[in-house]
């Protein structure tokens, strides 16, 4: 029996009843199963930008998901690819238990959680040092070296390559980067997060560091 395949779609759609619902009934019939849905981003503009983790029944291509979101005409797909970080979307507020559960390794555990949070390929923490950067922790599938980001907040990267799309946040004096391969775009909502999400991070480790420190 062959397995289902998992996709994530990115999709902008009206910010009204009854639109997800639509949504759906069309990607049901099309043969997708729908596993999860993440809102994104609230676009100010009357639309909502949504995450959907999605199965679909073996022979099903996802240009037949793609066609079936086009139908509705208040729907915009923005991006659909193969998610290989399992079936679940990883909320924020998981990431949070998750960093303080054990508060003197946040830094590495945020590292740890980027890709799923994200939705990203690969994610590193690194540092300045003489003659270059230093990567002090990288998960799976980060290059072996990493330029050092300028940073004044999240924000997006240049990069060299043109199919690998880059962001950074801060860590007072060490980086975040993460790297997503092919797509999608970075949004404005997704840097806010990050940045709210490095800097709890930062805020546990210094907390934890002066409660470890002899009185």
């Amino acid at each position: 029996m062959e397995a289902l395949m998992s996709f994530l779609l990115r999709v902008e759609l009206l910010d009204v009843p009854g639109s997800l619902g639509r949504l759906a009934t069309a990607i049901g019939e099309a043969g997708g199963d729908i596993e999860a849905i993440q809102i994104v981003e609230k676009t100010g503009h009357g639309t909502a930008v949504d995450d959907i983790m999605l199965e679909l029944v073996p022979g099903v291509m996802p240009d037949s998901i793609v066609s079936a979101c086009n139908t509705i005409d208040s729907v915009q797909v923005l991006w659909i690819s193969r998610y290989h970080a399992g079936g679940n979307l990883f909320l924020d507020l998981e990431v949070v238990e998750a960093l303080t559960i054990s508060p003197a390794e946040a830094l590495d555990r945020l590292v740890d959680l980027l890709p799923v949070t994200f939705r990203v390929d690969w994610g590193a923490r690194v540092r300045r040092v003489e003659g270059g950067t230093e990567i002090i922790r990288a998960t799976e599938a980060s290059p072996p070296a990493v330029s050092w980001p300028h940073l004044n907040g999240a924000t997006r990267l240049e990069s060299d390559d043109e199919n690998l799309l880059l962001c950074g946040a801060s860590l007072g004096s060490e980086a975040l980067v993460l790297g997503r391969r092919g797509g999608p775009e970075f949004l404005d909502s997704e840097l806010a997060r990050l940045d709210h999400l490095a800097g709890l991070a930062l805020d546990i480790t210094d907390r934890a560091q002066v409660q470890d420190r002899p009185g």
